[in-house]
């Protein structure tokens, strides 16, 4: 399926309402996930985005661990997507972005920059 692009201008603000962790691909063994292109280890961080008077918090995977990125605090986040999936019954919408740094903190090319 098609991923489709989040505006996040769009947003009064977001906010780290979960700290960055990393993604396990197999509870048995304690095998983390990685990407395929770069083999850096993803992290799921859980972000509450404020629009007006609603508040959601999604996860969002982002590869490589979102440095300075605490709980409670604003951050910037580049190229959010969200992808539909369906898998034997079972749907919902998966999040990613390029990179989520705190606020203040200078872009990079990546997420742990």
């Amino acid at each position: 399926m098609a991923s489709l692009p989040i505006d996040t201008a769009k947003f009064t603000g977001i906010i780290c309402a979960v700290p960055p962790a990393p993604r396990v691909a197999n509870r048995e063994t304690g095998q983390l996930r990685v990407d395929r292109e770069t083999g850096q280890t993803m992290y799921q961080v859980g972000l509450c985005l404020m629009a007006g008077a609603s508040a959601d918090v999604v996860n969002v995977t982002v590869v490589g661990e979102p440095t300075g990125v605490q709980l409670g605090m604003p951050v910037a986040v580049r190229e959010l997507v969200a992808t539909p999936w369906e898998n034997d019954g079972r749907h919902g919408i998966a999040f990613r972005a390029a990179e989520i740094r705190p606020l203040n903190a200078p872009a990079g090319k990546g997420a742990s920059q």
